[in-house]
């Protein structure tokens, strides 16, 4: 790694929620089903230390984002919502367009405290639909139904919120094209600034990895894909990562800080981090203690490790994130980003354009729609070289 190639890029902050009401069988988050009373105070006490101990990480830089995730953020009291964003905007400067998003369910008690959040300092919300359907709501154990998830979109909208989003899935157990395209077109109807449409994958640790259900086969989820990413297109949606469609001016900044590379304070039960160092020239990753009894432990530090990247995977962990954007790729950010220099990743470049899945020009990477549409094979190239 060079020294004076890497640069700092822009900083964002991760904030974790662990609990939720009841565990989906599909998710493999960093989430505990309440059993007891959620520790409000004491909870945003702690993460308001985490961030102290954080500081340092800033380096000068005002905050461009923070993303409040979980568990089910939107279960913490607006109260100490305020509490803790009041705490980081004492801590850290933001910048005058941060933009600050909570993950929420479309349950109709959490729904209704959406002004209140707002009131927090919460400016874009992103609502857990998963389906509207109310069998495929049954097989993903969500608690709420179609027209609760219908309503919450309705009260986000009518706040005028700097953006709000609909997390929708496809590829669902028993899924066709035809039942995928009608949960996509009621999300559309309800005309969010922001979509997220991803497909269901099975992940280790998991209900659904022990007892797997029967999803639709690879030509069916072509098909749905296909069918589904034209119907955006035509609504208005631009496409700007894999899985993520905004009206134009309203893609999320902090999940495009993510997949440019940027850097991020990860705070809360199990949160990730990824921070540059300049003077040390290190890229470091951080992750904190899972448990929340763990993490409210005095007597233990809230990180659970911290190790920096090796060299050898700096350009792939770069590109794993970079290569999901539909948008080109400025040629300097590598080097400025990982303080490598072109010249590491010439040979696995040249046989990403031979393949057609890059073009490249004197400023700038693309991704070829056949690059999209083979990202795995994509990404294997740039792994082979590590």
């Amino acid at each position: 790694m060079n020294a004076s190639l890497l640069q700092l890029p822009p900083l964002s902050l991760y904030i974790h929620i662990p609990w939720c009401v009841q565990k989906c069988p599909y998710c493999d988050f960093n989430s505990h089903a309440l059993k007891t009373d959620i520790p409000h105070q004491a909870y945003v006490d702690a993460l308001l230390e985490d961030l102290d101990q954080e500081l340092a990480s800033v380096q000068d830089r005002q905050l461009q984002s923070i993303f409040i995730g979980g568990g089910t953020p939107s279960l913490l009291e607006p109260a100490q919502m305020k509490r803790l964003l009041d705490g980081v905007k004492e801590k850290i400067d933001c910048s005058d367009e941060l933009e600050v998003t909570m993950e929420a369910n479309p349950g109709t008690v959490e729904a209704g405290r959406f002004k209140l959040f707002q009131a927090a300092g919460v400016n874009r919300i992103s609502i857990g639909v998963q389906s509207f359907q109310e069998d495929k709501l049954t097989i993903l154990g969500r608690i709420h139904d179609g027209n609760e998830a219908v309503n919450a979109a309705v009260q986000a909208n009518s706040l005028a919120l700097r953006s709000y989003n609909i997390d929708l899935m496809h590829s669902l157990p028993k899924q066709g094209v035809g039942d995928a395209l009608s949960d996509l077109k009621q999300a559309i109807e309800l005309a969010p600034p922001h979509l997220s449409w991803y497909q269901l994958t099975i992940e280790p640790n998991t209900q659904f990895h022990s007892k797997p259900p029967t999803i639709p086969d690879d030509e069916v989820l072509a098909d749905i894909f296909d069918a589904g990413r034209q119907a955006l297109i035509d609504a208005g949606y631009v496409q700007y990562e894999i899985s993520a469609f905004a009206k134009p001016g309203y893609q999320c900044q902090h999940n495009l800080n993510y997949w440019r590379f940027g850097d991020y304070i990860g705070i809360g039960c199990g949160a990730h981090g990824k921070i540059t160092d300049v003077k040390q020239n290190k890229i470091w990753r951080t992750s904190k203690v899972k448990h929340p009894k763990g993490y409210l432990d005095p007597a233990k530090d809230y990180t659970f490790d911290r190790w920096s990247i090796d060299e050898e995977d700096i350009a792939l962990e770069y590109f794993m994130n970079r290569l999901r954007l539909v948008e080109p790729c400025p040629r300097n950010e590598f080097s400025h980003y990982t303080g490598l220099s072109e010249q590491a990743i010439a040979n696995p470049m040249n046989k990403a354009i031979d393949k057609g899945l890059i073009e490249q020009s004197e400023s700038h990477w693309q991704v070829t729609p056949l690059g999209q549409r083979f990202l795995n094979e994509l990404l294997n190239i740039f792994m082979e070289n590590g």
